[in-house]
C-alpha cells in the first residue's frame, strides 16, 4: 500500500526528467484533437487504446467540472504521451522505479508510460489528465489552490475507486481522526505518511470536491476555480462562489452534508 501511496505523489507530481535521447530519437508519431503520441515499437492496438482513453478522459473531465465550454489543448497546445517500448526502456529514459506505472510532468503537459503498465488506463491516465487540465486552468505554481482541491479534483475522476470515500470520512469524524480541511490544506508531499493516514487524505479531498460540486453544481465549481485562477485567497473564492466566510465554515456544511 505504501508503494501505492509513493506512486501516486511521484505520477502526481510529475518528477520527469526530459532527456537529450527523448527529444533527438526518432519517435513514431499519431495525433488526435488533443493529444500527441509518441512510440517506437509500441503495438498499433495499444496505441489506439491510447488515443481512445485518453480523449475520452478528456472529455469526461471537462465535462466534470464544467470546463467544457472552453478550449483546452488544441494544436500545438495539445498534451503529449511518450510510450517507451518496455518498462526498461521507461525506466532508463525517466529514472523512475520498476514499479511505476506511469509518470507525468503537470506544467509540460507530458504523460510517460509503456505497453500494458499497470493501471495505465484503469488509474494513472484519468487522474494525470484530471491534474494537468485543472492545473491548466487555476494556473501552475498558483499557491491559492490546496492539497486536498488539486487531489480531490484529479481523484474525482476515478469515482469507481472512492466509491466508499464518505463512509471512511463519516467513520474518521467519529473517530476523532478526521483531519481538517485547514491541514490538508499546507499539507504538502508528506511521502513518508503512514499509509492510513494517505488513504484518508485522499478520501477527504475527493469528498470535499464531490459535495462542491455535487451539492452546489458545475458552474459555481467553474466560478471558484476562476476566483483562484484571478489570485483570490481560497476563502475569498469560496466567499465569492459558495458564500461560505472561509475554508472552516466550508468544512462545516461538508461535515453536516455528510451526516444527513
Amino acid at each position: 500500500m505504501m508503494k501505492k501511496f509513493i506512486l501516486s505523489l511521484i505520477v502526481s507530481f510529475g518528477f520527469l526528467y526530459i532527456c537529450s535521447a527523448q527529444e533527438g530519437a526518432k519517435w513514431n508519431v499519431e495525433k488526435s484533437s488533443h493529444f500527441i503520441v509518441y512510440f517506437k515499437e509500441a503495438p498499433e492496438d495499444f496505441i489506439k487504446q491510447v488515443i481512445d482513453n485518453s480523449e475520452n478522459y478528456y472529455y469526461r473531465i471537462t465535462s466534470d467540472l464544467g470546463f467544457n465550454r472552453y478550449n483546452f489543448w488544441l494544436w500545438n497546445e495539445r498534451a503529449k504521451v511518450y510510450i517507451y517500448n518496455n518498462v526498461l526502456d521507461y525506466q532508463a529514459a525517466t529514472g523512475q522505479p520498476s514499479w511505476s506505472g506511469g509518470n507525468v510532468s503537470v506544467r509540460d503537459k507530458i504523460i510517460s508510460s509503456f505497453p500494458y503498465a499497470h493501471d495505465f488506463f484503469e488509474t494513472v491516465l484519468a487522474h494525470e489528465i484530471g491534474h494537468i487540465i485543472f492545473r491548466e486552468f487555476v494556473g501552475f505554481g498558483n499557491y491559492a489552490v490546496p492539497l486536498w482541491l488539486d487531489e480531490g479534483v484529479a481523484s474525482y475522476q476515478e469515482r469507481s475507486k472512492y466509491s466508499h470515500a464518505d463512509t471512511l470520512v463519516r467513520k474518521a469524524i467519529e473517530s476523532g481522526e478526521f483531519i481538517p480541511l485547514e491541514e490538508l490544506t499546507h499539507f504538502g508531499e508528506q511521502i513518508s505518511m503512514p499509509t492510513d493516514t494517505a488513504q484518508l487524505l485522499y478520501a477527504e479531498s475527493f469528498s470535499a470536491v464531490d459535495f462542491l460540486i455535487t451539492k452546489f453544481g458545475k458552474d459555481n465549481f467553474v466560478t471558484f476555480c476562476q476566483s483562484l485562477r484571478d489570485k483570490k485567497s481560497l476563502d475569498r473564492a469560496l466567499a465569492s462562489s459558495y458564500s461560505f466566510s472561509d475554508v472552516g465554515q466550508m468544512q462545516e456544511a461538508w461535515k453536516k452534508y455528510l451526516g444527513n
